[in-house]
């Protein structure tokens, strides 16, 4: 199993450790409610180091990002970011990402550089799909295990981390970043994106000073509420926000306009990307299901993998993909997959657990 340079300071720490996409990762630490409520209120820290970074560099590198990527990156500028996915070539998603623009301080004369990051669980799977499609003037460099990465997230993250930058994080736009010295570290790049939706920066740096930024963040971290924050509170956190998790709410089987995620699929641009003509077609013809958010009832949680039953509880429509106990709205909430016409809000649905069914509500997103 994979470590983090953080895993002993997480272990002092007590943490409960768990593997998650081959990495022994903090799961809590004094409890995901507590540090869920601490990133909606205050601000929580996490270590997200298992994540995967490439870069792409070349005079042909956009060409590369839109071959692969869904979202529109000829319209980012140096120092933005945008939410994607990688498409594969029948209609199902290689993963979701983050593109950056960087700067091309060392770059030659015409070229672009870019930064993807991507879910640990498919580094490898994204790498090599990568490669496959790269037929273009531009290299790739797999920098997953030499860079870390903190998020620091919460309405009380930017006046903590102000007192460790003399960058302006005021001035840094939603999805935009800049590189900066943060605890005395250079070459930071601090970056305002989060998967909590409180608000809040992620900061990449090099491996070797990871410990460092930890520490000096933890040290001034209790007048601003700041609580270490494990996997399980940032999955309660992205759930009542209505956040896709790769693995569960989207996969290699479901395509972005079944996911909701039409606005990161640029259908009317002039380049052409994987699976492009056949999202085309589903969004002129229609899709069979639709991912949809609801809230129960009862208090039984839904499970991934739970089936939805129509209105009546005679007809199976869907399944669960993602469920919790929301700690802001106590109660229970989910997302699932249903049959097109049973996807409306106010709607009624119900999922089998066990050999009860359970009555719930689709909602609009965000639940919080």
């Amino acid at each position: 199993m994979k470590t983090t340079s953080l895993t002993p300071a997480h272990i002092d720490l007590g943490a409960k450790m768990s593997e998650f996409a081959g990495y022994n990762m903090p799961i809590s630490y004094s409890g995901i409610k507590e540090e869920h409520i601490a990133v909606r209120e205050h601000c929580g820290i996490f270590d997200v180091s298992h994540m995967g970074e490439f870069l792409v560099k070349g005079k042909e590198a956009l060409e590369l990002v839109q071959k692969v990527t869904s979202n529109d990156a000829s319209k980012l500028e140096i120092g933005q970011a945008q939410y994607s996915c990688m498409p594969n070539l029948v209609g199902g998603i290689v993963d979701d990402l983050l593109v950056y623009r960087l700067d091309e301080d060392k770059c030659a004369d015409g070229e672009k550089a870019f930064m993807l990051v991507v879910n640990a669980s498919n580094i490898e799977k994204d790498w090599n799909w990568i490669e496959q499609n790269n037929s273009f003037d531009c290299k790739m460099k797999n920098i997953s295990d030499s860079a870390g990465l903190l998020a620091i997230q919460g309405p009380k993250a930017t006046e903590l981390l102000q007192n460790l930058t003399k960058s302006n994080l005021s001035e840094i736009e939603y999805y935009h970043f800049t590189k900066g010295s943060v605890a005395g570290i250079e070459n930071v790049i601090i970056s305002a994106t989060g998967y909590t939706g409180s608000g809040g920066f992620e900061l990449y740096v090099d491996n070797q000073y990871l410990k460092t930024l930890w520490d000096a963040i933890l040290a001034i971290g209790e007048p601003y509420g700041l609580q270490p924050a494990g996997l399980g509170a940032r999955d309660t956190l992205r759930l009542e926000k209505g956040f896709c998790l790769y693995g569960n709410d989207i996969n290699d089987e479901t395509s972005p306009i079944e996911a909701g995620l039409g606005w990161i699929t640029k259908l009317k641009q002039d380049f052409d990307f994987n699976s492009k003509q056949l999202f085309i077609q589903q969004k002129e013809a229609g899709v069979e299901k639709r991912l949809v958010a609801f809230k129960v009832s009862d208090r039984r949680v839904p499970r991934q993998g739970y089936k939805i039953f129509s209105e009546d509880g005679e007809t199976e429509i869907g399944e669960v993909t993602s469920g919790t106990q929301s700690p802001c709205l106590d109660c229970p909430i989910g997302m699932g997959y249903v049959k097109l016409g049973h996807h409306k809000s106010g709607s009624t649905i119900h999922f089998q657990a066990g050999k009860k069914l359970m009555k719930a509500e689709i909602v609009k997103l965000p639940f919080v």
